[in-house]
């Protein structure tokens, strides 16, 4: 297995569930950011959203994207809206993410709403760490730089 393929699955253990990133948009070279549960794949981030939300909009207008968390995961990349739940294209993802986000996704979201859309962001660069190891991954090249990474950060929270 390759370094890059060994990434991947490093990827999934971290992320392959229901895991929050703040994921920043641009309107006019303003940036917003905002808290989203996403899912990993194996190849994309997957986002449960409304089809009218201002995300939604600036995705529609520049796809480019970026993912952060305090624990220092972050990713850029390009991001789409692939359409509602219910259309036979997102049956397979659509599973994945009713299984991920089970505890609150029927409970948050109207699929008998037409605007209910999934957004998919594809990765093209991004750092994360896992067991002492960090990776600077280029999804495009499909190529990862490993080494030594200890995460000593101190999370502060407001009181």
């Amino acid at each position: 297995m390759t370094d890059y393929e060994n990434s991947i699955r490093a990827m999934i253990d971290l992320f392959g569930r229901d895991y929050q990133f703040a994921l920043s948009t641009d309107k006019n070279n303003i940036p917003s950011s905002r808290y989203v549960d996403t899912y990993f794949d194996g190849e994309s981030f997957y986002v449960v959203t409304y089809g009218l939300s201002k995300k939604a909009a600036e995705i529609a207008d520049n796809p480019n994207v970026s993912l952060c968390c305090s624990r220092m995961h972050a990713f850029s990349g390009k991001a789409y809206n692939i359409g509602h739940p219910l259309i036979p294209e997102n049956a397979g993802i659509r599973s994945a993410l009713t299984k991920a986000f089970e505890p609150w996704y029927f409970k948050h979201n109207n699929e008998a709403d037409e605007n209910m859309c999934y957004i998919r962001i594809d990765p093209t660069a991004g750092f994360f760490h896992k067991d002492g190891t960090g990776y600077k991954i280029d999804f495009t090249e499909k190529t990862v730089k490993t080494f030594p990474f200890t995460f000593d950060t101190v999370l502060t929270e407001e009181s």
